[in-house]
């Protein structure tokens, strides 16, 4: 946690008009961030902390970021896809935060301090008290020790960012195939697997789309349309290498496939003997019969050497 930061940003961000909600964003990041101004708690989490929606949050930092207030840069772990890294503008806060200093009578929130006010007071103009203090006078913002160490390593859950980025991928199929397939583990199980894979959601995307362009108009092939069998792990990959080559064709619409690619029904066989020569007899046959000539009669076989219970025990079969 970077006290520093967090002064900058309650005097400086309410004198610089940003929204309540934009400056309890900015004050979690802050409470996130080292000195140097950078931190990388997920969206889910500051929602959760700051209690708004995490499209709130989404529209809030991308209009901090437009207006110069942070920067974002996106990361992975390895083959997962994690939190973005936000990066405080240290210089900006510092500015707009000595500002207010020089001209309170731009805003009262440059009387802010929150090692010396009360809390009940800075409450009366407007002030946002972080969910440490709850609001409560006799608890100073001076953090514990313990609370110090909590803030300096943020939580980070990558299933957190999977599952939100699977819901994602279940929404646009909903889209494009008119169905209702809910938020359940049966329906994004396949999903969050290809993304633990390192498969991004535009590849996930892709492959819906294709699927959707190669099966939408066949009967019997629209049930595959469904999370389960598109994100199978045997099949994803395969479904993939085709949707990647007709992205790269520019989409073409199922009606410009050739016929040799396009998809057939289940038990489909290719009964076309346009191409069959019958001016001749196949080889093998004649006249409509098989060549092969009968075999001879096998010899009796001489059975005078043979002990007469062993013959009359086998019936003369032996």
């Amino acid at each position: 946690m970077s006290n520093k930061l967090s002064g900058y940003v309650w005097d400086g961000c309410a004198a610089a008009g940003l929204k309540l909600s934009e400056v309890a964003i900015m004050a979690r990041l802050a409470d996130f961030s080292s000195d140097e101004g950078k931190s990388w708690p997920s969206v889910t989490t500051i929602a959760r902390q700051i209690g708004a929606g995490e499209s709130t949050v989404r529209t809030a930092l991308g209009k901090l970021e437009r207006e110069g207030w942070i920067s974002r840069q996106q990361r992975r772990a390895g083959n997962r896809n994690a939190s973005n890294i936000y990066q405080l503008n240290v210089e900006k806060l510092r500015l707009a935060a000595h500002a207010s200093e020089s001209d309170p009578s731009k805003s009262d929130a440059s009387k802010f301090d929150g090692s010396k006010s009360d809390a009940s007071k800075s409450s009366k103009k407007g002030g946002f008290h972080p969910s440490e203090s709850g609001g409560d006078p006799s608890v100073t913002s001076k953090p514990e020790p313990s609370s110090i160490k909590t803030f300096c390593q943020p939580p980070t859950d990558p299933e957190v960012e999977i599952t939100d980025q699977a819901i994602q991928v279940l929404k646009h199929l909903n889209q494009v195939t008119a169905s209702r397939y809910q938020n359940c583990k049966s329906s994004l199980e396949n999903i969050r697997g290809r993304l633990r894979e390192g498969f991004t959601t535009d590849e996930l995307v892709l492959v819906v789309d294709f699927s959707v362009e190669r099966w939408g108009s066949n009967l019997d092939m629209a049930p595959n349309l469904n999370p389960t069998t598109l994100f199978r792990p045997g099949k994803f990959p395969t479904y993939l290498s085709f949707a990647t080559n007709w992205s790269k064709a520019s989409r073409p619409p199922r009606a410009q496939w050739s016929t040799a690619n396009q998809a057939k029904p289940k038990g489909y066989v290719d009964m076309d003997f346009s191409k069959q020569d019958y001016s001749s007899i196949p080889t093998g046959f004649r006249n409509g019969y098989s060549s092969e000539q009968p075999r001879e009669q096998a010899a009796p076989v001489d059975r005078s050497d043979l002990p007469k219970w062993l013959v009359e025990r086998t019936g003369g079969a032996v």
